[in-house]
């Protein structure tokens, strides 16, 4: 099956599709929907922090990108192409790690500023609580 190129679509190409191939399981009974097209739709939604159903429809229906995603998770699919990658990509010198995807809660930049603060220290030296009496 051949995907026309759309502009604003990601496509993962063919030499990467060939590299993380081995760490697909096996596929048993009625064949899968396109690998290459279904990875990229995953890959696309989570770099782009959009929910599930609002994957653009060149990838396929969301619900089978949501599904692959969650299955290829719970057999560790993922787990298998990173470390994979990894070793073969050989020793990094520098390791770079982005956490802008993690979130927080709604309410938690605006504790600090309306009074609240944690029950702790954060830092290493002093962790006991911060009450106005020990017992």
């Amino acid at each position: 099956m051949e995907i026309e190129p759309v502009s604003d679509v990601f496509l993962l190409s063919e030499q990467q599709m060939e590299r993380i191939k081995p760490f697909f399981p096996l596929a048993h009974g009625v064949p899968r929907v396109d690998d290459r097209r279904v990875l990229s739709g995953i890959v696309y939604v989570i770099r782009n922090g959009l929910q599930w159903k609002d994957a653009p429809k060149a990838y396929g229906p969301h619900k089978t990108l949501y599904n692959r995603f969650i299955r290829g998770s719970r057999l560790g699919v993922f787990d298998r192409i990173f470390v994979g990658l990894t070793e073969q990509a050989g020793r990094s010198k520098r390791l770079m790690i982005d956490a802008t995807h993690l979130k927080a809660h709604r309410t938690a930049a605006s504790l600090l500023k309306k009074g609240f603060s944690p029950p702790y220290r954060a830092d290493k030296r002093r962790t006991e609580l911060k009450t106005p009496c020990h017992m």
